[in-house]
């Protein structure tokens, strides 16, 4: 990034905002005035006189909207910080040394924004000039003609991603596949076994490096979690999928397992403290054990308290036990009270069931519990959450798909399978085989995915979806990583979220967008990021994080209050991303969603 933002690259932008910031009045006069201004250049830009483009009109249009909303009294409370007192300061050549080149930026393009000076139909990547002035066929054709190049705009950014169904892909896994084969002395026979799978997980660093290359570093930080107690796992199967620990190209999968070392430091610093680990507040929503609800009609039941594979992020990592821990599966006796408590609920329409992975079960207790469920009157869907399809695809056997295929009732019951791809990288024929045998039963599978720093490359999430849809596999959910301290280099600005869901997202077919990006509220649940009315943007911290108030779900229905969050510096996500080769003039757009 050539600009180096700062206070004077700031004050540089406009005469009027020095103006007013340096006169010598006090704080809520010079407020007034600026709204006033901010308000002025938003009338003055829709009036008759204006010549600006259409598209220049609604970066200040949404750039007046937040600066009233960071400059209220009211916002500068609730995020416990004041733009406004330190643009004041700024002014009469006194600024906060504190403040980062992260948070002059953001302060630097909305100030932009509403100047009139980020020129966005500029940047747009194609024009045809006189098209207006043409109709019916004539325009029809031209019309076309710019399709197709956006078309080809989207193939040669999806090319750029690799899938796991690539043969060269296929074929550096087929040599990871025999080398653990050697390793391990085994036949296919025994590898497609999911219990044999179950039994060789990968719990340190030295069985994972028989399956896998890892980095001097990786192999460090794996012995250190294993060390601190951390829940480690890494499947056979999974372990197969790396490719390259050098270069990047399986970042991606490599993050989803592997500890970063930053995550490790600060997991030893909390002593697994619930405070800053239980982000969604499951405590606080579990009316009875083994059930969360934080929705009227549905509800979380987790029989198994574990993983064949652990996530790096995974939002339960505070009650989470180390993969098939003895400990993991629910007594009889806790799992018949909650039960119970779901007979005696009868405003429940929905169970989805997971945990832990509810598939690690045997066959024998799966059919038992979805018999018990499938008995409750009240119960019209129950769904499955599960990463098997991805950690362990042979996990789907004839016997186990037909078991849940058993309970399936059109028109009176439905069952799902909700599951978790996170790359393209973890697509193989062996999940596509998966997959098809859900189908072919009748089992619709959806995708929740992660939007972590991992898939957030242009058109990145976008090629994934593509492809699950040509697997059958509908993308559900898109989630922004949860505000975890320890997995803070797995974050990105919800700025990227919703500038990928309108700049690439929409540009593929209808059935391969289907995802909602959310944020999801702890203890409250889910906040649809597509929608202005369901947050604002109230401030901008020292470090430049951006600053949300995000409002629940129910807020026309029931009184709850809002919820204060942040999410991570635009500039600072720019950086990463030149670091691992991308250009940040590619994204630059991305200052101008909120």
């Amino acid at each position: 990034m050539e600009i180096r933002y700062s206070a004077d690259t700031f004050l540089a932008i406009s005469e009027k905002w020095c103006e007013i910031l340096s006169a010598k009045a006090d704080i809520e006069e010079i407020r007034t005035n600026l709204i006033h201004h901010i308000n002025h250049r938003q009338f003055e830009s829709y009036s008759d006189k204006s010549d600006l483009h259409d598209l220049d009109l609604v970066i200040i249009r949404d750039c007046a909207r937040v600066w009233r909303a960071i400059l209220h009294p009211r916002s500068e409370k609730l995020a416990g910080f004041s733009v406004l007192r330190e643009l004041i300061k700024a002014a009469n050549n006194n600024p906060d040394p504190d403040l980062s080149e992260s948070f002059w930026a953001d302060i630097y393009y909305l100030t932009r924004g509403i100047e009139g000076q980020f020129q966005l139909h500029n940047l747009t990547l194609f024009s045809f000039s006189g098209i207006d002035e043409l109709s019916g066929r004539e325009a029809a054709i031209i019309r076309s003609q710019e399709l197709d190049m956006i078309q080809n705009y989207v193939n040669h950014n999806t090319s750029k991603y690799k899938s796991g169904l690539d043969d060269d892909i296929k074929k550096i896994r087929e040599q990871n596949l025999n080398k653990i084969l050697k390793a391990k002395n085994i036949d296919l026979n025994q590898w497609y076994n999911w219990k044999w799978q179950l039994q060789n997980i990968a719990k340190d660093e030295e069985t994972l490096s028989l399956y896998a290359s890892l980095s001097q570093k990786e192999i460090s930080n794996v012995r250190k979690a294993v060390e601190s107690h951390i829940p480690f796992g890494v499947t056979p199967y999974y372990a197969s999928l790396f490719i390259d620990p050098i270069h990047g190209e399986d970042r991606a999968i490599r993050a989803q397992v592997l500890f970063p070392e930053n995550y490790i430091n600060t997991f030893n610093a909390t002593d697994n403290n619930e405070y800053i680990t239980d982000y969604m507040k499951e405590t606080d929503t579990s009316p009875i054990d083994l059930v969360t609800r934080r929705y009227p009609s549905i509800v979380i039941l987790k029989p198994y308290n574990s993983c064949p594979q652990i996530c790096v992020y995974c939002q339960r990592n505070w009650e989470i036990k180390g993969p098939l821990d003895p400990q993991a599966m629910a007594n009889q006796k806790t799992l018949h009270e909650a039960l119970q408590w779901l007979k005696e609920h009868k405003t429940i329409k929905e169970v989805l069931v997971t945990g832990g992975d509810p598939l690690v079960m045997s066959d024998e207790i799966i059919e038992s519990l979805l018999n018990q469920l499938s008995q409750i009157p009240h119960i019209e869907r129950i769904r499955i959450g599960t990463r098997t399809p991805v950690t362990i695809p042979m996990r789907f056997t004839d016997d186990l798909c037909n078991i849940i295929a058993s309970f399936r009732k059109p028109g009176r019951r439905e069952i799902t399978l909700i599951t978790h791809v996170q790359h393209p990288y973890e697509i193989t024929e062996d999940f596509v085989d998966a997959i098809e045998k859900l189908k072919s039963r009748g089992i619709s599978v959806y995708n929740q995915l992660v939007y972590t720093f991992f898939i957030s490359r242009r058109f990145e999430a976008a090629h994934l979806r593509h492809i699950l849809r040509l697997c059958g596999v509908d993308p559900y959910y898109s989630f922004y990583p949860k505000g975890k301290v320890e997995t803070n280099n797995y974050r990105i600005p919800i700025a990227r979220m919703l500038q990928e869901q309108k700049e690439e997202a929409r540009l593929m077919p209808g059935l391969c967008r289907t995802d909602e990006p959310v944020f999801n509220v702890p203890g409250l649940g889910k906040n649809h990021l597509n929608a202005w009315q369901h947050r604002d943007l109230i401030s901008i911290l020292k470090d430049g994080s951006r600053v949300y108030e995000f409002h629940p779900w129910e807020k026309k229905i029931a009184d709850q209050k809002t919820y204060i969050g942040s999410d991570v510096p635009i500039f600072e996500y720019l950086k990463r991303l030149e670091e691992i080769g991308e250009n940040s003039k590619d994204y630059e757009t991305i200052w101008y969603y909120f």
